[in-house]
C-alpha cells in the first residue's frame, strides 16, 4: 500500500494511524476490517501480479509461462518446465469486441471471502478451511483431501472480486489460483510488452478486484467512445 498523492497509505503510516485515535477510524474506513487486520498482524505486505491495459497485446505468452511452471513435465525423474498448454494456466486471457484484451489476475484480497465461503470447518490444528492462504507466499490454495467441491469459493469470487477461480468440471473442485510462481511470477517475467508487473497490493489501484467484463467494458469507452460493449468475441 505505498502512498501516493491523494492515495492510500504505507504500512507503516496505517499503523501510526492507528494509534492516533480518531484517524484509526479514517483508516479503517478505507482499507476495511480483515484489510486493516491483515496490517496490524504484521504479516508480510501482499503482493499481486497487476496488468498494464494499455501495453497488453492479448498475445498470451502470460498463459503458456504460467502453464510450463505450473504444470511442470517429468521426463527420467527430472522435473522439467511442462508444455505450457494455455488450457491449463492460472491466469487467463479474455478477448473482447471491440478489440480488448484482458489477462483476469488474482487480486489477493486481504479479506479472501473464497476462504470466508468455504463452508468446511477448520483444521482443529492449523485453523484452515478447505480452502485457504498459504503462509508461504499468500497465495490462496486447496486441500483436495478436504475440499467437498461445493464451489462457494469460486461464486464468492465471481460475484465479488475477479471470478478466477474455476471449479473442476468433474469434481467441483476449485482450480487456477494464482501461485506467485514461488514468488517469482512467470507471466511477469515472460510477458515480451512488459504489460504485467508483480508489485503490493493496493486496493485503491484502478481495476483492483473488477472482473475482465467490467474492465473490458471501461476500456472500450475509453479507446473507442464505444456506447454499447460486444462483450466476448
Amino acid at each position: 500500500m505505498t502512498k501516493e498523492k491523494g492515495g492510500t497509505f504505507t504500512r507503516r503510516e496505517f499503523l501510526k494511524g492507528v494509534g492516533v485515535g480518531g484517524g484509526a477510524l479514517v483508516l479503517f474506513g478505507q482499507f476495511g476490517i480483515h484489510s486493516a487486520a491483515w496490517a496490524l498482524s504484521g504479516e508480510p505486505a501482499l503482493k499481486m501480479v497487476v496488468v498494464d491495459y494499455n501495453k497488453c497485446t492479448g498475445c498470451r505468452t502470460c498463459e503458456t509461462a504460467c502453464s510450463a511452471r505450473n504444470r511442470p513435465a517429468s521426463v527420467a525423474g527430472r522435473e522439467l518446465p511442462g508444455l505450457g498448454n494455455p488450457y491449463f494456466a492460472n491466469i487467463r486471457v479474455h478477448n473482447f469486441n471491440p478489440d480488448v484484451d484482458v489477462p483476469n489476475v488474482c487480486a489477493m484480497c486481504a479479506d479472501t471471502p473464497c476462504a470466508t465461503a468455504c463452508p468446511v470447518d477448520p483444521d482443529p490444528k492449523t485453523g484452515r478451511r478447505a480452502f485457504y492462504r498459504d503462509q508461504t507466499n499468500h497465495a490462496m490454495r486447496n486441500d483436495t483431501a478436504r475440499c467437498i467441491g461445493c464451489g462457494s469459493c469460486a461464486k464468492a469470487c465471481a460475484s465479488q472480486r475477479t471470478g478466477v477461480i474455476r471449479p473442476n468440471p468433474e469434481t467441483g473442485k476449485p482450480e487456477r489460483m494464482c501461485t506467485l510462481c514461488g514468488g517469482d511470477p512467470q507471466c511477469v517475467k515472460r510477458c515480451p510488452f512488459g504489460a504485467l508487473s508483480y508489485v503490493e497490493v493496493r486496493r485503491d489501484r484502478k481495476f483492483y478486484g473488477l472482473g475482465p467484463e467490467k474492465i473490458a467494458a471501461e476500456l472500450a469507452r475509453n479507446w473507442y467512445g464505444a456506447a454499447e460493449f460486444g462483450g466476448v468475441k
